[in-house]
């Protein structure tokens, strides 16, 4: 092994890999239960309005979409018994932590702005569409996360060990 491949530069690539899912999924988490909690309140009133106001959970189970195809995509260059570079370590866990973090802000977000615009159609139905308006910009904080990580990934390449 070289010094450029040493045994253990694959942790790197799993990092970037559990970073992804894992930052991601709990930002879609917290939208979900925050946008969740003000769908709850709403229904007791209107209970007509609750398929409409299930924007913001719909758009948090895609910033977990994200993550997934993030964690999937670095799994697949890490290979048992394959050369792996030190390189490719470190690129895997910035991809794997650009899409974690955005993930997380985008679901924190979109669990805020879902709660509190949910409660506010309540009383007001043209809320709605500026609502819509704000979930797409938070939704896009996420989009960008998994653009940057699919740019670092693919800059991997075949980021080859000395011999």
């Amino acid at each position: 092994m070289s010094e450029l491949c040493p045994p253990w530069a694959p942790f790197f690539g799993f990092a970037g890999v559990a970073s992804a899912m894992v930052f991601s999924t709990v930002g879609a988490a917290y939208g979900t239960s925050k946008a969740g909690i003000g769908i709850a309140g709403l229904g007791t009133f209107r209970p007509e309005l609750i398929m409409k106001s299930l924007i913001p959970v719909v758009m948090s189970g895609i910033i977990a979409v994200y993550g997934l195809v993030v964690s999937v995509l670095i799994a697949g260059g890490l290979a048992p018994g394959e050369p792996y570079s030190l390189f490719a370590g470190f690129v895997h866990l910035a991809a794997g932590l650009a899409c974690g973090f955005t993930g997380l802000a985008a679901g924190y977000a979109i669990g805020i702005v879902g709660d509190a615009c949910v409660r506010a159609y309540l009383y007001e139905s043209r809320v709605f569409v500026s609502m819509v308006l704000i979930l797409i910009f938070a939704e896009v904080i996420g989009l960008y996360g998994l653009i940057v990580a699919l740019i670092l990934n693919t800059s991997v390449g075949d980021a080859v060990c000395g011999a």
